[in-house]
């Protein structure tokens, strides 16, 4: 988290940096990124970033929060609408919506993917291990919205369901960027598709007259 002196600093000043700090981390990987640049770039005095930030990782770990806050946001008129819509659709609908947000955000789609490229494991770790709980809850909130609605066995796991489909978002991505080598983002939907077939249908042959 930014010191106070970041959040005391007047509006444009703030937005300059952190507009500085993204085109900085979209053009290069995170062990690549240049205090340096960002700093002359901004037209700030290297000693005030650090008056600012405690370090490099310090202000990439709040554009990652801000960016997966503003995502969220976009996803407020699905869940407003939640109690009217099948929970595997609601799902499928929040996927398109992040595609339509990193197609509108394409600096900030490209720290996402430099992210998923990256082969610092321990970084993911640590960065993911602040993101993954604030999933985890969102889905707990749906699943059991879900199991209301009969949408959802009542009998399942729900913290373990979670857990499992935050995990799979993860999953997802992280193939559609390393093995499909996509680049259009509306490509990954016949993968969400599968991926929600499993979902609903899971792996288990499906016998004639076997229910």
């Amino acid at each position: 988290m930014p010191k106070q002196t970041f959040f005391n600093l007047p509006e444009d000043k703030k937005e300059r940096i952190l507009n500085t700090a993204i085109d900085e981390f979209s053009k290069y990987y995170y062990h690549k990124a240049s205090i340096s640049r960002i700093v002359k770039n901004a037209g700030i005095a290297k000693g005030s970033f650090y008056q600012y930030f405690e370090d490099k990782k310090d202000l990439f770990k709040y554009l990652i929060g801000r960016a997966g806050e503003e995502k969220m946001k976009h996803f407020n008129p699905i869940m407003t609408n939640i109690d009217n819509v099948n929970f595997f659709e609601v799902v499928r609908a929040m996927y398109i919506t992040g595609i339509r947000f990193a197609m509108e955000n394409p600096r900030l789609q490209q720290i996402a993917d430099n992210f998923i490229r990256d082969n610092d494991t321990r970084l993911k770790q640590e960065i993911l291990g602040d993101n993954i709980p604030k999933s985890n809850e969102m889905f707990i909130s749906m699943i059991n919205k879900g199991i209301e609605k009969g949408d959802l066995d009542p009998s399942i796991d729900v913290a373990l369901t979670a857990s499992i489909i935050t995990n799979l978002n993860i999953a997802i991505s992280d193939y559609f960027i390393k093995e499909v080598k996509g680049k259009d983002y509306m490509e990954m939907m016949p993968l969400v598709d599968k991926m929600l077939y499993i979902l609903k249908n899971g792996i288990k042959s499906k016998k004639e007259g076997e229910k």
